[in-house]
């Protein structure tokens, strides 16, 4: 058997790819050993929940809206959820963008769905839109006309710049039946405005107008 003796060249090279190799080796051995080191500081791996899509206020979370991520407990937000589960069915209270923690301070408070929305000192109000299904949504802002009969009718306006909560669609056929005008608003009012748009709502024909974007920003 004849042996074939290396060449310069090929011992050359050899002894490159091992100085190589042990380098890389210890370069990541390096990086692992800083990793370990900043441990103490950034902390363990913590579960939080993350937005899995762009979601709006005032949106019922479901499974679909949300995923977990992991991150340095140094980094986890104040009021951060851990499981999804506890999650679901809760409220939203202000937008949440795709990857954004969700908080204990994004969800709304033991209450149904509208009761959860309204901030202290607050009333959620409803009154009859007065306008087709479609054209009002949550997040809009609208003034509230109050029209008043008898001798020297008259209008008034009882509500200005409101925040649209929810809409409640009316059952199909209502439009016709009643002439309430479609589906109603659900508004966010103080309390001297909802005593003011219970009376107009008793003695008046309530229509609205839709503020412009901007007048609302």
């Amino acid at each position: 058997m004849v042996l074939r003796r290396w060449s310069p060249r090929s011992k050359l090279l050899l002894v490159l790819a091992l100085v190589a190799g042990a380098g890389s080796f210890s370069i990541v051995r390096g990086y692992a050993a800083e990793l370990e080191a900043l441990r103490p500081s950034t902390g363990e791996p913590t579960a939080v929940v993350v937005a899995a899509v762009d979601l709006v206020r005032g949106s019922a979370l479901v499974e679909e809206d949300l995923r977990v991520e992991h991150v340095p407990s140094a980094y986890v937000p104040p009021g951060a959820i851990g499981s999804v589960q506890d999650a679901i069915g809760q409220t939203l209270v202000a937008d949440l963008a795709e990857g954004e923690p969700l908080t204990r301070t994004r969800i709304g408070s033991a209450g149904g769905p509208v009761a959860s929305l309204v901030p202290s000192g607050l009333r959620a109000f409803v009154v009859p839109a007065g306008v087709p299904a479609g054209v009002v949504r949550a997040g809009d802002r609208v003034d509230v006309l109050a029209t008043f009969g008898g001798p020297h009718p008259y209008t008034d306006t009882v509500g200005a710049d409101l925040e649209v909560l929810s809409v409640i669609d009316e059952p199909e056929g209502t439009f016709e039946a009643s002439g309430s005008g479609g589906p109603s608003l659900v508004l966010l009012v103080s309390p001297e405005t909802a005593e003011r748009l219970a009376h107009a709502r008793a003695f008046a024909t309530l229509s609205i107008t839709i503020a412009p974007i901007d007048a609302a920003a």
